[in-house]
């Protein structure tokens, strides 16, 4: 029997608690104001909660230019680039359309965002706001993504 425990162990359950996180990439996006630095948040497609625009390696671009792409298609956000290096990272768990959850570590690049397009791909599907950094980090609910808000 222990022979069968330890097969089960390495064969099932370890690779499920050891099983590595999925990468996204996500767009931090920044504007300046009178009264300081604001971020865009926008609602996810399924649940309508804020967020900010992310989405899985994109063949051919390198994270910055991922979440550089997905700020245009989820936000219509225009800026000419993006700083190369992410400003950190927060993880989060992905819940799948089978109702599993897929563990995902996400990098967050800063974006300075020059304007907001009106017509974009997401833009039926998606709500966007302007906030304060610390109403942006109550309204998120990733804590590390709350932390990275309240650097700002």
């Amino acid at each position: 029997m222990t022979k069968w425990l330890l097969n089960i162990w390495e064969e099932v359950a370890r690779p499920i608690f050891l099983r590595p996180k999925r990468v996204q990439f996500a767009a931090l996006c920044t504007r300046e104001t009178e009264t300081g630095p604001e971020v865009l948040l926008i609602t996810s497609r399924d649940t309508g909660r804020w967020i900010i625009p992310k989405g899985w390696p994109i063949d051919g671009k390198d994270g910055a230019e991922t979440a550089l792409q997905e700020a245009w298609e989820e936000a219509g956000v225009r800026a000419p680039g993006i700083a190369k290096e992410p400003i950190g990272c927060f993880t989060y768990d992905k819940v799948l359309d089978d109702g599993s959850a897929l563990p995902v570590l996400t990098s967050v690049y800063r974006i300075e965002v020059q304007g907001l397009a009106d017509c974009f791909p997401e833009a039926d599907e998606r709500k966007r706001v302007w906030v304060a950094p610390a109403i942006a980090a109550e309204r998120v609910t990733e804590p590390e993504l709350r932390d990275i808000l309240l650097q700002l």
